[in-house]
This record gives C-alpha cells, structure tokens and sequence, in this order.
C-alpha cells in the first residue's frame, strides 16, 4: 500500500488496483490483571506457540532472558480471520485461552452486539 500513499502524496493516481480480501477480522487485547490502573508486570507468557491460526501482535511484553514476560497493561492482541463475524471471533477466542500468564484478563463481551446481525 506504500506506493499508493506515496504516490497519492505526490498528487500521482496509480493504474494499479488494490486486492483487498473478503475476510473478516477481529482482534482480542489481552491484559494484565489491574489494567487499566496498577498491574504487575515480569509475569512469563506461554502457549504463544501453541496459536496456529491467529497472529499474535505484541505490545506490553519484553524479552528476557529467553522468556518472554509482561511489560505493560495491553500485553498482547490476537487478531483472526474468518468468513464471518462469528468464526474469526471463534478462532480469537480459541486462540486467547492458548495462551497464558498470570493475571491474564480479556473481555468476552465486546462485539457480541454484531454477532447478533454477522455479515
């Protein structure tokens, strides 16, 4: 997409077409117990590589010492695809309790308002 925006910059239009993909995505913050207040941070996270079918983007975390701990409140984000709604929510949900620390906190609630009209 960087040449389209760069070109864009430049007030250029480009022949070129964007593919976009018919997926739809949803993303699970996991956090840290206390979050958003006071939390504890250095807790080692698991089952990461256990997560096949969802990336997994890192934010409050840090390498140490061949571990990989906490470091902040929003620790992780897993994000899936699917058809629909309902199944990339499945495969999030599927994929956050792959993994582990302690304190680990997530909320099951948000988006159940569209799975009740999934596209």
């Amino acid at each position: 997409i960087l040449p389209f925006l760069i070109d864009a910059a430049k007030g250029h239009s480009s022949s070129e077409s964007i593919k976009t993909l018919a997926n739809t995505a949803t993303t699970i913050v996991l956090v840290s117990e206390g979050y958003p207040g006071n939390y504890a941070k250095g807790k080692v996270i698991t089952g990461t590589e256990n997560v096949k079918n969802s990336l997994i983007f890192h934010a409050g975390t840090i390498a140490e010492n061949g571990e990989t701990k906490t470091n902040g409140g929003r620790v992780l984000a897993i994000t899936s695809f699917g058809k629909t709604i309902k199944e990339a929510v499945s495969k999030s949900m599927d994929s956050a309790e792959l993994v582990n620390f302690e304190g680990k906190r997530y909320r099951t609630d948000i988006g159940n308002d569209l799975m009740k009209h999934p596209k």
